[in-house]
């Protein structure tokens, strides 16, 4: 395991357009990453000796919170509370695995949907890299121009080849200019 601290990076925001109409839906689309020791451990070789100290499941669980700019910060939309889970398997597809006589291989599971990615570097970004889009009426925040910022935070407990986390981290505010 290396010294490198993990950390949430990245926080960007996205609008679906400048000027939504009052009666119109809005769709801020929230991306962030996690850096660190977890993403350089998270490899076939660990995978395996894990899965033979019977550490086979590695639960991240994550959440998106946007809220409006200024003194009084209101929640808007729906918070976003939701998990990323890996179970290791063994496997005897040579088509996985990338190291000749290991037979380890994971399965990246978001909302109970499971894929089984064809290489180690895209096991990693199914799992440490994060996209989502949280969708709230216009009128919740009302005629005019508002900040809009978001907060995220992603934590696990510890295991054979990570360390436990609990961090929160915030985006920079973009602005919507909502009309009549």
């Amino acid at each position: 395991m290396t010294s490198d601290k993990n950390a949430i990076s990245g926080v960007s925001l996205a609008k679906s357009s400048d000027k939504p109409r009052i009666e119109d839906s809005v769709t801020i689309n929230v991306k962030f990453s996690i850096t660190g020791a977890i993403r350089e451990a998270f490899n076939e070789r660990n995978w395996e000796k894990a899965y033979n100290n019977h550490d086979n499941t590695f639960k991240l669980k994550y959440g998106v919170k946007l809220h409006t700019g200024g003194l009084r910060k209101k929640e808007i939309g729906k918070p976003l509370d939701t998990y990323k889970k890996v179970a290791l398997f063994w496997t005897r597809n040579p088509k996985l695995t990338q190291m000749g006589e290991k037979k380890v291989w994971v399965q990246v599971s978001k909302n109970f949907e499971p894929t089984i990615p064809n290489s180690q570097s895209e096991a990693q970004q199914l799992f440490l890299d994060f996209d989502e889009k949280i969708q709230f009426n216009a009128s919740e925040l009302g005629v005019g121009k508002h900040k809009i910022g978001a907060e995220v935070y992603v934590s696990w407990y510890k295991h054979d080849y990570a360390e436990q986390f609990d961090e929160t981290a915030h985006s920079k505010e973009i602005e919507i200019e909502v009309t009549k």
